[in-house]
C-alpha cells in the first residue's frame, strides 16, 4: 500500500489501452467504500468515454485537452444535493442484511424529515464536496492497484457542466478524473514534511 501511495503521479498522457467496463465497474465499487457523512453516500458518477461525450466536455475544460484526448475514461464526480431523498435505500438495505436495528433505521429517517436543506448553503455544499473528495482520492489509489493511473482535474466550468453533459442540476460537480494506462512517468514533486505542517496541542 505504501508503494501505491508514494508512487502515485498525476498522469496527463495515456496509451490507447481501453479499460473494460467490467474492470472499471470493479474499480468504482472498490472506491465507493470511501466514508461519507452519516453514510449517506451522495457521490454520483458520470463516465465520459465516447468521442461524442468528449466533445461535449471539451469547451468547458480549462486546458487538460491531452487527458481528454488520450484517457480511457474521464469520470465526473458529483454529489447529490438531495441525498436525503434516497437515504431509505441505504438504511433499508442495512436492516435487511442485519447491519442495523430497525429502530435505528426509523430514528435516522425520522430525523431527516425535520432537516431544512438549503442547497445553496456553503456549509452544506462543503460537506458534499468533502464526501466527493474522499471518494476521489480512494479511486485514484484503487486505480493504481489495477495497474492504471489518474489525474484529478479541477479546471473546468462547473456552472456549465450540467448543460454541457445534460445532467440534472441536483448533482453538484466536484471533480473530473482522467484514468487509463500511463504513457508517461509523470513528474515527481516535493511534499512538506509532517514536522512542518503538524502541531501537537497540549
Amino acid at each position: 500500500m505504501k508503494d501505491i501511495i508514494l508512487g502515485r503521479r498525476s498522469i496527463r498522457k495515456y496509451t490507447n489501452e481501453k479499460i473494460s467496463n467490467e474492470t472499471l465497474e470493479n474499480m468504482l465499487n472498490d472506491a465507493l467504500r470511501a466514508p461519507s457523512s452519516r453514510n449517506l453516500q451522495p457521490v454520483r458518477l458520470f463516465v465520459i468515454e465516447s468521442q461524442t461525450a468528449r466533445e461535449k466536455l471539451r469547451p468547458i475544460l480549462m486546458g487538460n485537452q491531452l487527458q481528454l484526448d488520450t484517457a480511457s475514461h474521464i469520470i465526473l464526480v458529483t454529489a447529490d444535493i438531495r441525498k436525503y431523498d434516497d437515504a431509505h435505500i441505504i438504511f433499508d438495505r442495512s436492516v435487511e442484511q442485519g447491519m442495523m436495528p430497525v429502530e435505528i433505521r426509523n430514528r435516522n429517517l425520522e430525523s431527516f424529515k425535520n432537516l431544512e436543506i438549503n442547497p445553496t448553503d456553503t456549509n452544506y455544499l462543503n460537506s458534499l464536496h468533502l464526501d466527493g473528495g474522499l471518494f476521489s482520492m480512494n479511486f485514484m489509489l484503487v486505480a493504481r492497484t489495477y495497474g492504471y493511473d489518474t489525474c484529478p482535474i479541477g479546471g473546468f466550468n462547473k456552472k456549465l457542466v450540467h448543460e454541457a453533459l445534460g445532467i440534472d442540476s441536483r448533482y453538484a460537480p466536484v471533480l473530473l478524473i482522467s484514468v487509463g494506462k500511463a504513457d508517461e512517468s509523470g513528474y515527481e514533486s516535493i511534499r512538506l514534511s509532517a514536522k512542518e505542517v503538524t502541531k501537537f496541542i497540549d
